[in-house]
């Protein structure tokens, strides 16, 4: 009690001592900054409006290098392209800055050459989407009977797209899309069909029935394009009244629960026809396989078709729009493959300055940040390439925490590194410099890796979510890359 008491009278006695001080350095400014004010206002004006102009000066400086230092500062990576509604003269901005940086524009470039194409010949683009074996080519044999389509009854017969030229009765030149079936076994037909569709100013979405739910989430990504849309039933023959009625309302259904509510109505149940295999029987009793043509019931397609193109400018604004995201689309992609191969470059020689580092040091320390300015400028390097601007003070506690980190995975690398050496012939026993300089090499390359992975998860630098990536990330990291920074080391080591 008698101690708790004594610190209770110490602390008090400091506050006070505090308070005190607080008091008089308060008086002291006050004193001279009235001195001051006196003296200039006496003096010549000059010096008044000089001195106050420095002063003022000085508080801006001082107030902007705070900001730089503690305000976080928005990245500066685009949004996503599917999120605003593009204009060609932002997507060709776009494209003139990335190929600036070096970046591969050819694929978004040829899909503006290939829209403009389509523009310039002014024919309306009707593309014929679903799965495979649901009838989109059965269905374009019926609206144009001369066309060459190829039809097969085992399903999937449409491996590339084909157009064919059609004319409804306003007189509307119309070319008909088919694209390759989805749910089929060869890969990236679903991609092709999809970016088609992108390109097309009408989709037909064709199927069976009641929607799959692959059927239905290709419906979502088809209305996510923000242009008319058109649920075919096809094979509606094979239904009683009742059951077409009853599968139309859940289509329609399915349309509104995907955010469809516009293209309400536009649901139809047709019939491509084509033919049916049936057995005979004649009156002694002898079957016979024959094959007879079914007849084709579309008229309700081609009126919900001719509805859909009474606006053509409109539509026209629609496929321009969903061409322009596409592109977007292309270029992110081309962004990302760019930002992936910068990126390993710039590890890679962050990393091998690293290794040189710990090879000429004298005592070689246990902790990667003992070269604080190569983390530093990796890291700043990472940043600008992914479009994220940290303040000064996120990159420093990056550092830190990932450097509280490293202790617990050096062991680690000094074993993996040791291992990787003995792997090269030739070097016989391996000496502790060279262990110790792949161990360094090996945690920068981590370190590097595990931030590309925060920046392309987040498109910013958190602190301690990268350093938590880091942590879970080191081991993978460093026994993958261990022969890669091995080969690193010996091209340094002196001979």
């Amino acid at each position: 009690m008698k101690v708790d008491r004594l610190i209770r009278i110490v602390f008090s006695a400091a506050i006070l001592l505090l308070f005190v001080v607080a008091i008089a350095a308060m008086l002291f400014l006050t004193e001279s900054a009235l001195n001051v004010w006196d003296r200039l206002v006496e003096g010549p004006k000059l010096l008044l409006y000089g001195y106050v102009s420095v002063m003022v000066a000085l508080i801006v400086i001082a107030l902007w290098l705070i900001w730089r230092l503690v305000v976080r500062r928005k990245p500066t990576k685009a949004g996503r392209p599917g999120s605003q509604k593009l204009t060609r003269d932002e997507i060709e901005a776009r494209l003139r800055e990335a190929e600036a940086s070096g970046v591969d524009v050819a694929a978004a470039q040829a899909e503006l050459q290939q829209l403009a194409t389509r523009q310039q010949r002014g024919a309306i683009h009707l593309c014929f989407f679903g799965e495979i074996s649901s009838g989109k080519s059965s269905l374009i044999k019926a609206l144009v009977p001369a066309a060459d389509v190829s039809v097969d009854v085992l399903g999937g017969s449409t491996t590339d797209i084909q157009h064919y030229r059609w004319s409804n009765d306003a007189g509307n030149e119309i070319l008909l899309t088919d694209v390759p079936g989805t749910g089929g076994l060869q890969e990236g037909l679903s991609a092709i069909a999809l970016e088609e569709a992108q390109r097309s100013h009408v989709v037909l979405f064709v199927c069976e029935g009641d929607l799959t739910r692959a059927e239905a989430a290709h419906v979502e990504q088809l209305l996510a394009l923000d242009k008319p849309l058109i649920l075919v039933m096809n094979k509606a023959d094979r239904y009683a009244p009742e059951e077409q009625a009853a599968l139309l309302q859940r289509l329609l259904e399915h349309l509104d629960s995907a955010g469809g509510g516009n293209n309400l109505g536009k649901v139809v149940a047709v019939s491509a026809g084509g033919a049916v295999d049936i057995v005979e029987r004649t009156s002694d009793g002898v079957e016979t396989e024959v094959q007879r043509q079914r007849p084709a019931d579309i008229a309700v397609l081609v009126v919900a078709i001719n509805r859909v193109l009474e606006d053509t400018e409109v539509i026209d604004q629609r496929r321009d729009r969903a061409v322009f995201r596409l592109a977007a689309d292309k270029l992110a992609e081309a962004e990302a493959q760019y930002r992936a191969q910068r990126a390993e470059q710039i590890i890679r020689s962050a990393t091998r300055r690293a290794v040189v580092g710990a090879l000429a040091a004298v005592s070689p320390g246990t902790d990667v940040l003992i070269q604080g300015y190569i983390g530093t400028a990796m890291t700043q390097e990472l940043c600008k390439l992914y479009g994220a601007a940290p303040r000064d003070l996120d990159i420093e506690e990056f550092l830190n925490l990932s450097q509280s980190r490293v202790g617990r995975a050096l062991p680690l690398s000094l074993a993996v590194a040791g291992n990787g050496l003995k792997a090269f012939p030739g070097i016989g026993t391996v000496a502790g410099g060279l262990v110790h300089a792949v161990a360094y090499g090996l945690i920068f390359d981590a370190l590097g890796r595990s931030l590309v992975l925060t920046l392309s998860r987040h498109g910013k630098l958190v602190p301690d979510i990268a350093a938590k990536e880091f942590e879970d990330g080191i081991n993978e990291h460093i026994e993958a890359g261990v022969r890669r920074v091995a080969r690193m080391a010996l091209e340094q080591k002196p001979d």
